[in-house]
């Protein structure tokens, strides 16, 4: 315990760091008539020099229709501040602070071809600053940035997107902005892109004089060389193109004299023309299954052939409704039936949709004054009772009319229903037709297929290698 006390002891007789009350004193006395609009040079007829680096994390997108590079990149500027010196023996052996960008003096430097809506896609970081006046200022940002794309060679096209880099409002005899690596950016902690394989990234200082000022302007503009990866551009596009051109160039591999050549071509055509068709039969089968009451009335020759003859002989048959000869055979009995019943009917009984028995009614037995016999001819009206009084003709009139409104609104909700009915099944019909069009079409393709290789394949002269 003696050891470890001694060595307490003079612990505390050690003098105790006070950074915190030197770095305030020192931030006081640096920001005190520090002015941040104040070029911070020695000698004003001088330009600052101010190093810049960039150093790319990865490539976000390439959006090749609007021609945007979007990329994840820190920056690197590093310049000498005359105003922001001091000796850090006079305070506390303080040699480095942070201090926030607002406070200080930092070259305004943004990516001329910027097409962020903001335009600088920056993140404000804090400003290392050393005693000798160094100041760094690494801020990382999201830039998107215009990109010329050339997709002559797609998919095996490279693409070269400039950022370019400048002081918006210093001339070259204010700020120059030097390249901090000759060698480019830094790409040591790039993220590698699955679209994309960086070759490089050079960067190259140019001095431009532009027509709206006789100063000349000091850019530094980094080029990002990318390369798109074919992989799956070769798997899912080359290789299919690749083979059906080979399949094309197999016929010209055929002796003139085995008479083979046309009849390869043929298959090749056939193939061909069995994909146009299927597409064109499933446009129909589209159009057949979305059609509606309002829209189409199907036609006769529609039901007959696609919801009695195909699925009977496709051996399709419909919840409920089992479709063999025989029902299809009633079906268009009773249709003809119906017919030579309308036509028998009367144009009122037709509009109304009931029999024409009414006008055979006899009159009621208690009667007390009789119409006679009612012909085919009668009307209506005449066929009830004659009242004998006013009252009774009031009276029955009014039950008359009740009566009539009774039965017009009893027509009204039977022709809604009826009407949501048919709609309801000529909409099952279309769907079912197209069910039958499909079925059909998968046993046609399915056969021509075969018929049409087992052909080919038969019309060889040697199937087999002996």
């Amino acid at each position: 315990m003696a050891p470890m006390l001694a060595a307490l002891a003079l612990l505390a007789l050690l003098p105790v760091s006070e950074q915190g009350p030197h770095e305030k004193r020192l931030l006081n006395a640096l920001l005190a008539s520090y002015n941040t609009l104040e070029r911070p040079v020695a000698n004003e007829s001088e330009p600052l020099e101010v190093k810049f680096g960039l150093t790319l994390q990865q490539i976000i997108d390439v959006d090749e229709k609007n021609q945007i590079l979007t990329t994840n990149v820190w920056l690197n500027l590093e310049w000498n501040d005359y105003n922001l010196r001091w000796n850090d023996s006079d305070y506390g052996g303080v040699k480095d602070l942070r201090i926030t960008p607002n406070k200080l003096w930092k070259p305004d430097v943004l990516m001329y071809n910027s097409a962020d809506e903001g335009f600088d896609g920056t993140y404000q970081t804090n400003v290392v600053v050393r005693n000798n006046g160094s100041c760094l200022y690494v801020p990382p940002g999201i830039f998107k940035s215009t990109c010329k794309i050339d997709i002559t060679w797609f998919p095996f096209d490279d693409q070269h997107c400039d950022m370019k880099f400048g002081s918006w409002t210093y001339d070259g005899n204010q700020l120059d902005l030097v390249l901090k690596d000759e060698s480019g950016g830094d790409l040591s902690d790039f993220i590698t892109n699955g679209e994309w394989y960086l070759i490089g990234m050079p960067g190259k200082k140019n001095t431009i004089t532009y027509a709206c000022c006789p100063e000349p302007y000091v850019d530094v503009t980094f080029t990002i060389m990318i390369r798109r990866r074919t992989l799956y551009y070769f798997f899912n596009l080359i290789v299919p193109c690749v083979l059906i051109s080979s399949m094309a160039l197999l016929g010209f591999t055929l002796p003139p004299d085995s008479g083979e050549k046309l009849t390869l071509g043929t298959y090749f055509n056939c193939i061909m023309f069995m994909v146009a068709s299927s597409v064109v039969l499933t446009v129909v089968v589209l159009n057949y299954h979305h059609r509606t009451a309002d829209i189409h009335e199907m036609p006769q020759w529609i039901k007959t052939v696609f919801l009695q003859w195909l699925p009977w002989i496709l051996r399709m048959s419909r919840p409920g409704k089992k479709i063999t000869r025989k029902t299809i055979m009633m079906t268009n009995r009773m249709r003809e039936l119906e017919l030579k019943e309308r036509s028998s009917k009367s144009l009122l009984a037709n509009v109304l949709d009931i029999d024409d028995d009414f006008r055979h009614v006899p009159p009621p037995p208690n009667s007390t004054a009789s119409t006679g016999n009612l012909g085919p001819g009668t009307d209506f009206r005449r066929s009830f009772v004659r009242p004998s009084t006013m009252e009774d003709v009031g009276g029955l009139g009014g039950h008359h009319r009740e009566l009539h409104l009774i039965l017009r609104e009893l027509q009204f909700i039977t022709a809604r229903m009826k009407k949501a009915d048919e709609e309801a099944e000529l909409i099952s019909d279309w769907k079912f037709a197209a069910m039958v069009v499909d079925r059909f079409c998968l046993f046609v393709f399915t056969l021509f297929t075969i018929i049409a290789t087992v052909a080919v394949l038969l019309s060889a002269p040697h199937i087999i290698v002996q």
